[in-house]
């Protein structure tokens, strides 16, 4: 069985977790291995050698994704789901959580500012023309924060105190679609990683410190009430997103846990910027959930409406493969 990972330009946790999964099977005595993925030009004929790939970088680079969807379309567990993860974005995240009961800052999306490329203003026939602003501002309050729907990175992301303020900031979106939202004033802010959609771990967090000094290393402690508020927040949010490796964000106020940002399926690992003891916890745990996946085989297939139209499939994950070669 192999597990592969598909990386971008980070070195520490797609190194550690290499290492990890193959002293872990050395050890155990599995026939498992991890190894990097590498790619040429891809078959649509060819599944990929692997039981199990973790996709660290597809979001920035189109053609990643497109093999990630032709290897779940041979069986290939991809985590994460490169289907949901391409269809998915921000704004409904916080419509679907709002649903489901959790506490959501109060969210408003946009128009985009500019026209996109290859439109004109009869493109724009089904909007209202002048938006009702000040509703906008009363509804959501001010302070606020303006983002891009989907994204992250904390790219384009600007507080606004004012209309004027919004307005000179929305002027430089350009095409971006974004979100006004309210901004929480927080006593306290968690990040959290969930993988497997079982296992959560809550870290102290400060978005305002520079980066490097945000994960706090000796905060006070959570209570008992609030920690297991969050755990099934966390929870609840993964398995309706059904993100198997993310990171869930709280700002805390008033005791009560205000998810901030939930979709952050390729999580910064980086064991300068998330410090050695969360560094260890997402390298072991991940580790051991993609030796499970491994061994378990789930049925990958089976929940896409197009595989009731599918033959049956006399090629392995490990038939011959154009364009997926190991190191």
């Amino acid at each position: 069985m192999k597990i592969g990972i598909l990386r971008g330009q980070e070195n520490s946790f797609p190194n550690a977790l290499i290492g990890r999964i193959n002293e872990k099977a050395k050890r155990q005595k599995q026939d498992i291995s991890a190894e990097f993925v590498v790619l040429g030009a891809t078959r649509m004929d060819a599944g990929p050698p692997y039981d199990v790939i973790l996709d660290r970088i597809s979001q920035d680079i189109d053609y990643y994704r497109t093999y990630l969807k032709n290897a779940v379309l041979h069986g290939t567990m991809v985590i994460n789901n490169p289907f949901w993860w391409s269809a998915d974005d921000k704004y409904f995240n916080y419509a679907l959580a709002n649903k489901m009961g959790i506490a959501i800052p109060k969210t408003v999306v946009l128009p985009q500012n500019t026209h996109p490329e290859g439109t004109t203003t009869d493109s724009m026939r089904n909007l209202m023309y002048p938006l009702n602003w000040d509703e906008v501002f009363e509804y959501v309050g001010l302070p606020a924060f303006l983002k891009p729907h989907s994204g992250g990175g904390w790219k384009m992301v600007y507080k606004v105190h004012s209309p004027d303020d919004f307005f000179y900031k929305y002027n430089q979106t350009g095409t971006t679609c974004m979100v006004l939202q309210e901004n929480i004033e927080f006593e306290e802010y968690y990040r959290c990683y969930c993988v497997g959609q079982k296992h959560t771990h809550i870290m102290a967090y400060d978005p305002r410190l520079p980066f490097g000094q945000c994960y706090l290393t000796d905060p006070p402690p959570i209570s008992a009430k609030l920690k297991k508020r969050m755990e099934g927040d966390i929870l609840k949010i993964c398995k309706a997103l059904g993100y198997d490796l993310n990171t869930v964000e709280f700002a805390i106020r008033d005791g009560v846990p205000y998810a901030i940002d939930y979709l952050n399926p390729a999580p910064d690992a980086d064991y300068n910027s998330v410090t050695p003891a969360n560094f260890e916890w997402i390298v072991e745990t991940t580790a051991d959930y993609l030796i499970d996946c491994a061994l378990r085989k789930p049925d990958v297939i089976k929940k896409y409406h197009w595989a009731t139209y599918l033959k049956p499939r006399t090629l392995s994950r490990t038939s011959k493969t154009a364009g997926a070669k190991t190191q």
